[in-house]
């Protein structure tokens, strides 16, 4: 009886007013002081867009069909995410790796595809120096990258955790704190893709150029 008034003791500590648990909360912190970082460059992308007094432009070098793939293969990385976390609270560890191991493979291969990107730009002449264009799109772009790339590593470091029996399904708050990261890098990708892929796919040259 002792034994379990510490347990819930111990358990209301760790839970915020806000019915989040203090781990929860820091996160949903971080993601909303993310959110206005990202915002900013978003906005810098929007105020600066068909302002560049050079090519190449979004119109002669953005690839739609390709960059959609890529989107996709993103987009189903959060459905494995769900999956994964479904599965380990239901303690059923093979599934749960499979599904913890495709949402880093499928990062990855999204990660595969703006590397090519980059690099056919870069061939086209396009680079963070050659215009306003570029400048914007390859800090905005490269930025979402890397929080992609943290991504891929924290949920390799969760797999690995999980086949050591080191994440279980009483100890689930951390795969899904790094769920929660994961679907946040995703939303901004849509954000992303809709603002310079689908809205400025047909910017040229400013008129009078």
């Amino acid at each position: 009886m002792s034994q379990t008034i510490v347990n819930n003791h111990h358990t209301e500590e760790h839970i915020t007013s806000t019915g989040l648990s203090n781990r929860k909360l820091l996160m949903w912190t971080f993601l909303g002081s993310d959110v206005m970082f990202f915002g900013a460059f978003i906005a810098t992308y929007l105020v600066y867009r068909g302002k560049s007094l050079n090519g190449p432009y979004p119109n002669e070098i953005l690839n739609i069909p390709i960059t959609s793939i890529s989107t996709f293969v993103l987009l189903m990385s959060s459905f494995a995410m769900v999956l994964a976390l479904n599965y380990l609270n239901e303690n059923r560890k093979g599934l749960t790796q499979f599904w913890i191991w495709s949402v880093v493979f499928l990062g990855i291969i999204f990660m595969g595809f703006q590397v090519v990107e980059f690099t056919e730009f870069a061939i086209h002449g396009l680079t963070p120096r050659t215009n306003l264009f570029g400048t914007t799109f390859f800090i905005l772009t490269g930025l979402h990258g890397g929080h992609v790339t943290i991504g891929i590593i924290w949920l390799a470091i969760m797999g690995y955790a999980h086949k050591k029996g080191a994440l279980r399904s009483d100890n689930s708050e951390d795969l899904e704190l790094a769920g929660l990261y994961w679907h946040f890098v995703d939303i901004v990708w849509i954000v992303i893709f809709t603002v310079i892929y689908l809205v400025s796919a047909s910017d040229g040259a400013p008129p009078g150029i």
